[in-house]
């Protein structure tokens, strides 16, 4: 059966060189429109931490273009490290009291995100032989309610070789800047 996608190639081939420079406007977004309280930061930041532990348990188990990841959070969803993202950035943005922060995360997430994942699908289909049975049993993003899968086999070493403790320092320099925001900690360097 032949995969139909939301995107056209040449769409998703352009935002995949944009991925990184996405990041960096949101980055810019996120710094701008922040404007967190302690009550905000008490209801995101929680939700930060989950996506980010949610990456980190998706790198434990990807040994990129060497073996097809559909244990630990591969067995729920195909794209864990996206979802992770995708709920660390909603988390922010709540924490920092933006809902026009969170509607631009939302849509560079959908116009960027969406159509990347269908462009490693497809690489991941040429790839694996296994992997069509695999897409056809665990949804592209979003886990369902009895989702199976062997759910154990974490790694640190693919935790540290997939790079995942960047994502843990970005969120914590996102905090630290939250917390100056909200007027919870001084810049260090103003006496």
């Amino acid at each position: 059966m032949t995969r139909r996608y939301w995107f056209p190639k040449h769409y998703a081939d352009v935002v995949q060189r944009l991925r990184v420079t996405a990041g960096f406007g949101l980055l810019a977004a996120f710094l701008w429109f922040s404007e967190p309280s302690v009550a905000a930061m008490a209801v995101g930041l929680p939700v930060s931490l989950a996506g980010l532990a949610l990456r980190a348990w998706a790198a434990g188990h990807l040994a990129k273009n060497e073996s097809l990841a559909v244990a630990g959070p591969y067995a729920l969803t195909r794209n864990p490290l996206y979802l992770g993202s995708l709920i660390v950035a909603l988390g922010l943005a709540v924490a920092g009291a933006s809902v026009l922060l969170t509607l631009l995360f939302v849509a560079v997430f959908v116009l960027v995100y969406y159509p990347v994942m269908e462009l490693e699908e497809q690489h991941l289909r040429k790839l694996f032989s296994g992997y069509a049975e695999y897409a056809d049993r665990v949804p592209l993003l979003l886990p369902v309610a009895g989702a199976k899968g062997p759910l154990g086999g974490f790694r640190w070493a693919l935790w540290r070789r997939n790079e995942e403790y960047k994502a843990l320092l970005g969120f914590l320099v996102g905090v630290a800047y939250l917390a100056w925001r909200a007027g919870l900690m001084r810049w260090p360097l103003v006496p």
